[in-house]
């Protein structure tokens, strides 16, 4: 969103996020590299990719991604065709690993596991389930950021 820090990215296609004027793209294991994208797009054009071992989140880093969304951490229905939960204990791996490259969690994300999710290494979360009631939306947001405001 222009004039804020929000960036919007495009789920797989990056022609029509260009096209839209979004601010990057978003890549599937099904996708075109992100060494593509990144050769033929403006620098500024943000790559984030899929990924669900370190050594695919290696590749995506090497392959000139902005950064990688891990997972899934934790069981949830929507990344069950994606094998069983990576855990806490491969989020930090992969995360101390890659140290500079940021790493975004994604899968069975909860109030209750946020925390350890995110001392895991791990700079940020996508979640579907855990922002999903748009009546509490905004307290969670607000009661998340209140949360982790004090540590920074």
């Amino acid at each position: 969103m222009k004039g804020s820090a929000t960036r919007l990215l495009v789920n797989d296609r990056a022609d029509i996020a260009l096209a839209a004027g979004a601010d990057g793209v978003h890549l599937a294991a099904t996708s075109l590299s992100a060494s593509v994208i990144r050769r033929n797009f403006p620098k500024k054009f943000l790559i984030g990719v899929s990924t669900h071992s370190l050594n695919e989140a290696q590749e995506a880093r090497d392959n000139g991604a902005d950064f990688a969304v891990f997972g899934p951490v934790f069981d949830t229905p929507s990344k069950r065709t994606y094998g069983e939960p990576l855990g806490l204990d491969k989020l930090r791996e992969a995360a101390q690993s890659l140290r500079k490259f940021p790493l975004v969690a994604i899968g069975g994300i909860t109030l209750e596991n946020l925390d350890s999710t995110l001392r895991a290494g791990t700079k940020g979360i996508a979640a579907i389930r855990l922002f999903n009631n748009t009546a509490t939306l905004a307290s969670l947001i607000n009661s998340i950021r209140a949360g982790y405001s004090k540590e920074q």
